[in-house]
């Protein structure tokens, strides 16, 4: 199978993961194409050992609503540093969330371009120490994160959000991989003790 069509297996893959009825089942569905698919960011010298990725414990705090609201207009750029080049964003609004550790403002980013999707990507008080520093992703609906980590009803502002889908860009497993990051105004003071763990234990 060319890399091409190898691509389009696993945003397909990723993508139907997403209504599996639990965050277990989720978890283990990810384990196993992490561990066996071409396309997987795990160094294809470290699958055959791969035990899985770390995850917080499952916590029903970190699902909250919010409603979003209008934010500071303009664009974003970010240089991915790879063959992506610099992707552009626009700022869809802004959501401010109740978490167990207190309160945080996001901005919820839209890729600009034909077929562009919804993108939250966050830092928080857990990195480096516990999670990835460079932060993770909660939203990329360009890649195939979709129902789970945000829920919305139609004609409406309010959404549903839901931190124990967070999870690595790929550059945390293999820096072979170049990513956008979150931007300044998505790095939080506040730790958000759930979803995924940094890969690299080490570090």
């Amino acid at each position: 199978m060319s890399e091409d069509l190898d691509l389009f297996d696993w945003r397909r893959r990723v993508a139907t993961m997403y209504p599996l009825p639990d965050l277990a089942s989720f978890r283990a569905a990810r384990d196993e194409l992490f561990r066996t698919h071409p396309q997987s960011p795990i160094p294809p010298e470290e699958r055959a050992s791969f035990a899985g990725l770390r995850y917080f414990e499952i916590d029903p705090r970190y699902r909250v609503r919010a409603r979003l609201e209008p934010g500071e207009p303009g664009e974003l750029e970010i240089d991915t540093g790879g063959e992506d080049g610099v992707v552009r964003y626009r700022r869809a609004g802004v959501v401010q969330v109740t978490l167990p550790e207190g309160t945080a403002t996001l901005t919820l980013f839209r890729q600009l371009g034909y077929g562009g999707g919804l993108f939250l990507p966050f830092r928080d008080a857990t990195a480096p120490a516990e999670t990835y520093g460079g932060g993770r992703y909660l939203v990329d609906s360009v890649k195939g994160t979709l129902a789970g980590p945000l829920e919305v009803t139609p004609g409406s502002d309010e959404l549903t959000l839901d931190f124990n889908y967070a999870y690595n860009p790929s550059c945390a497993y293999d820096a072979r991989w170049l990513c956008p990051l979150a931007p300044p105004e998505n790095r939080l003071t506040v730790p958000v003790r759930a979803g995924e763990l940094k890969y690299h234990t080490e570090d």
